[in-house]
């Protein structure tokens, strides 16, 4: 298996997993229906959510495990309707694992739920397609947010800095927990300049 399709998923869910769904006495009052698809927010601002953002915490994935740390997303504008996706990690050899592609926007309502495809990857490789990325959360400063997949197979929790505070890291957990989520699922993801522990976020 090459190098770039353990990174695949590292950021990105592939559309045609099958949904485990998190028991509802898992999650705190108040929180979103695990049965119902992840809810994208009202509206996406795609100029201002392009640019680099750090993974913090994600589901661990299959296909991300040679990712050590430094997970990252690079997006930029194509067109209306398409953005570049630029996934990279540090691998646990310590060399570089990247996997290039696009990001198609489905919901032009919102411009918050896209097809996520990569060329190099079989059967990933198709622009179009069904959901396979949902932006459920998004801080009004476009400083941190909460992406997944409508099953919740998948979750990734994104930062445009490696680093958060304590204050932060429960706010971040509120959230994963209110959009449906087990938090317990959700582990730390390393960063030079950031954590380096891999913990359950239902820890922190």
């Amino acid at each position: 298996m090459r190098a770039t399709r353990k990174l695949t998923v590292g950021l990105i869910a592939a559309a045609a997993v099958t949904a485990v769904a998190v028991p509802a006495a898992a999650l705190p009052p108040g929180s979103d229906d695990p049965w119902q698809p992840l809810p994208p927010i009202p509206s996406l601002n795609i100029a201002r959510y392009v640019g680099t953002w750090h993974q913090l915490a994600a589901v661990p994935q299959p296909f991300n495990i040679d990712c050590a740390r430094d997970t990252r997303a690079t997006y930029a504008v194509i067109d209306a309707s398409n953005i570049s996706v630029d996934n990279t990690c540090t691998t646990w050899a310590g060399g570089t694992d990247r996997v290039v592609g696009n990001g198609r926007v489905n919901d032009p309502v919102t411009n918050a739920q896209l097809h996520v495809s990569f060329p190099s990857v079989p059967m990933q490789g198709s622009p179009d397609g069904p959901t396979n990325y949902v932006v459920t959360y998004l801080a009004d400063d476009y400083s941190w947010a909460l992406v997944g997949d409508p099953a919740r197979v998948s979750g990734f929790v994104l930062s445009r800095t490696p680093a958060v505070s304590d204050a932060g890291w429960r706010q971040i957990r509120s959230v994963v927990e209110a959009r449906g989520y087990n938090s317990c699922l959700l582990l730390t993801s390393p960063n030079t300049d950031g954590r380096s522990d891999i913990t359950p976020l239902c820890a922190i």
